[in-house]
């Protein structure tokens, strides 16, 4: 176990979805969503097949028992992704990031219907609490009178698009945890890129724009963005247990703030931090909750003959 090296690998992980998420922002008022998503999973398989490829875990990447769980699991986060860069076309990028923040809270409420797990009072509290942030955080982008007439639509339709997003990551996670019973770590991150990149890939004809160099650039930059990120997330958690590392996801929401600032000079509502805080107060107990309920099934099971 080597916490700090895994809080790091966490924190560099979310400045570059941060980083990815501010390009999508940029390039949403020129390149169409289905664009984006082809290109964001296209050239994240270059980085995941170098770094697999080097240590000599390619052939486990593309070898799977399970297809039908692997293809389920990527149309997910095909819809996932898809809402996730709407809403950045639409709403500021720190409050379409603090939204997001809701996703872990409803991984356990699925968690509970899907999977059947026990969920305490303590977690379901956790879980109203969380929603009741969301509520604040959404107030602004349905108040009539705060934007004037498309300008309000737009936000609406945006902050629809990100709580539809964290729907299905939560999704995403509830069929990751059945894959990893069969399926390795580096096979689920292939082919979820495989998955989004030929959806992504299906809608070009439909809509398209030829990119400037700098644009080229900028679509490419998310693909290797996003595979570095993914990766890095998924080694963070080698390092140390989930409960050390999870917390730092919400460093994103720094990144987020200070991207959106210096790039297209956004601020959010006051009642978008009240969400915010919130939404993370709620979420870390959750993962809090999660670390007391391991640590004293460990005792249990050292007590027990």
């Amino acid at each position: 176990m080597h916490p700090f090296k895994a809080i790091g690998l966490k924190l560099i992980s979310a400045l570059l979805f941060a980083a990815m998420s501010a390009l999508v922002r940029q390039l949403g008022d020129v390149a169409p969503v289905g664009q984006m998503v082809f290109f964001r999973s296209a050239f994240a398989i270059l980085p995941v097949v170098v770094i697999y490829a080097i240590r000599g875990e390619l052939t486990t990447a593309v070898r799977t028992s399970r297809p039908l769980g692997q293809l389920g699991r990527g149309l997910l986060s095909v819809c996932g992704m898809f809402t996730n860069f709407s809403s950045l076309t639409r709403l500021p990028l720190a409050d379409a990031t603090a939204i997001s923040f809701v996703s872990p809270l409803i991984t356990v409420a699925l968690a509970a219907v899907v999977l059947k797990e026990r969920v305490r009072i303590y977690r379901w509290s956790a879980v109203l609490v969380g929603f009741a942030g969301v509520i604040v955080m959404l107030v602004p982008h349905f108040d009539v009178g705060a934007y004037a007439g498309a300008s309000g639509a737009v936000a609406a339709v945006g902050s629809m698009f990100a709580i539809t997003s964290a729907f299905c990551n939560a999704g995403t996670v509830i069929q990751t945890r059945r894959l990893t019973q069969t399926e390795t770590t580096s096979s689920i991150v292939f082919y979820f890129s495989l998955v989004c990149a030929i959806a992504g890939a299906l809608t070009l004809p439909f809509a398209w724009h030829s990119p400037t160099t700098r644009e080229l650039v900028a679509l490419i930059a998310l693909g290797i963005l996003g595979g570095l990120a993914h990766i890095l997330l998924t080694e963070s958690y080698r390092y140390a247990a989930a409960s050390v590392v999870a917390p730092f996801d919400y460093s994103s929401m720094l990144w987020a703030l200070l991207l959106g600032y210096w790039l297209f000079g956004e601020l959010p509502d006051t009642l978008v931090y009240i969400g915010a805080t919130i939404v993370a107060a709620a979420g870390l107990f959750v993962i809090w909750r999660e670390r007391q309920l391991g640590l004293q099934r460990a005792r249990e099971a050292e007590a027990s003959p």
